[in-house]
């Protein structure tokens, strides 16, 4: 865990530090912590670069500001954004979280890649509603309310298949702190987007849970109507946390992004393919193929970025660590060290270990041959591989 002062709050926030992937910020439900993300994170792991952070007074982070709103908590994200070198980001929020993820479409709408609102609406709840929860946490505590609270998060088939888990959730709830649950309660109080989120014309995916109470489907439906083009999925047997209930299926749904919903259907367009093939390899080396490229080549080059980075590289079904060893393999195989030695470099800009890539040589002297597999060796200690034998 890392933390962070943003202009109005200590946040701690997890990064899994994979530069060379898309960033994904990922908020959580009020109540909650950042651990609500674990399984889906974990799931991700060789496909996006998770951030996700402990709302105020959750967690880890500090407590909530005397003015907070949830316009400050979309900015705490860009600040936490900022100050890891990210400039435009995928986003997913539940529940407030996705309240933050409204509210980043009107500030800072050209930094998102893909959003996903799961649980939420333009409006939760009532005003009425909330002051009454914001004062009786403040009159007895998050201890004595969890027991009310907690069970209104999952289906009750959750409920009932999870008896610990719910129990595990109420000692969390318990454990934040009471006044900046309360001034986060006040906070949604506040916040009526609708006829606010026009503005943002990308696709917004919204997902529901067929078994919430907190923010019912048709609640989705409601803020589904705000944006110029959004979807809407919802899960059976789900309640208010689909990334508890529900990890894989949510997982799943966020590899069918609209970014890769084309592949191996239409044909990915040339940009598609840039962007994942300067994730892959830098942009200094994909900026000088460009400028390198001729009459000539020029057109063999939109092909490569299309097809071999775009529909290849960007498909979710193997990680990008995967596809690197592979690439590696089938070049040492076949003896092309030009390629080789770029992808000797790539492997170690994708965090290839050492001793990866010695089972991977190895393998190709298996099944393609001993000289193959030495001259590959040598190649990679050239370019960077290796220490001394002591």
């Amino acid at each position: 865990m890392a933390f962070l002062n943003t202009d109005t709050h200590l946040i701690a926030y997890h990064d899994s530090g994979e530069t060379y992937l898309p960033a994904l910020l990922l908020a959580h439900p009020l109540g909650m912590n950042q651990s609500v993300w674990d399984s889906v994170c974990d799931q991700l792991h060789g496909h996006y670069r998770c951030i996700r952070w402990d709302l105020p007074g959750h967690g880890g982070s500090g407590a909530a500001s005397k003015n907070v709103s949830i316009e400050a908590l979309a900015k705490d994200a860009l600040s936490l954004a900022d100050a890891l070198g990210i400039e435009r980001f995928c986003f997913i929020g539940t529940s407030i979280g996705g309240m933050i993820g409204q509210s980043l479409c009107q500030i800072a709408g050209e930094r998102l890649e893909q959003v996903w609102l799961t649980n939420t609406g333009a409006v939760i709840g009532t005003p009425e509603a909330w002051a009454e929860r914001a004062a009786k946490v403040r009159d007895i505590g998050l201890g004595k309310m969890a027991e009310t609270i907690v069970p209104r998060w999952f289906s009750p088939s959750y409920v009932e298949a999870h008896p610990d888990a719910l129990a595990g959730w109420q000692v969390q709830l318990s454990r934040n702190d009471d006044e900046s649950y309360a001034k986060l309660c006040e906070a949604i109080a506040q916040m009526d987007n609708r006829d606010n989120l026009a503005s943002y014309t990308d696709t917004v995916a919204l997902i529901a849970g067929a078994d919430d109470v907190s923010t019912p489907v048709a609640a989705l439906e409601t803020l589904q109507a705000q944006f110029a083009e959004a979807s809407l999925s919802i899960f059976d047997a789900v309640g208010h946390v689909p990334s508890i209930e529900a990890p894989s299926r949510l997982v799943a749904h966020i590899q069918a992004n609209s970014n890769r919903a084309t592949l191996g259907q239409t044909g990915v367009r040339y940009e598609q393919g840039l962007v994942q093939r300067k994730r892959i390899l830098g942009d200094a080396h994909v900026e000088r193929a460009s400028k390198n490229a001729t009459t000539l080549d020029s057109p063999f080059q939109q092909f490569i970025t299309r097809t071999a980075w775009g529909e290849l590289w960007g498909d979710a079904s193997l990680t990008v660590q995967q596809r690197s060893m592979i690439t590696t393999a089938i070049l040492a195989a076949l003896g092309r060290d030009g390629e080789l030695e770029l992808h000797l470099r790539t492997a170690q800009r994708l965090g290839i270990q050492e001793k990866q890539l010695q089972q991977v040589l190895m393998h190709v002297a298996i099944y393609a041959g001993v000289p193959a597999a030495n001259h590959a060796f040598s190649l990679a200690k050239n370019n960077g591989w290796g220490n001394p034998v002591l």
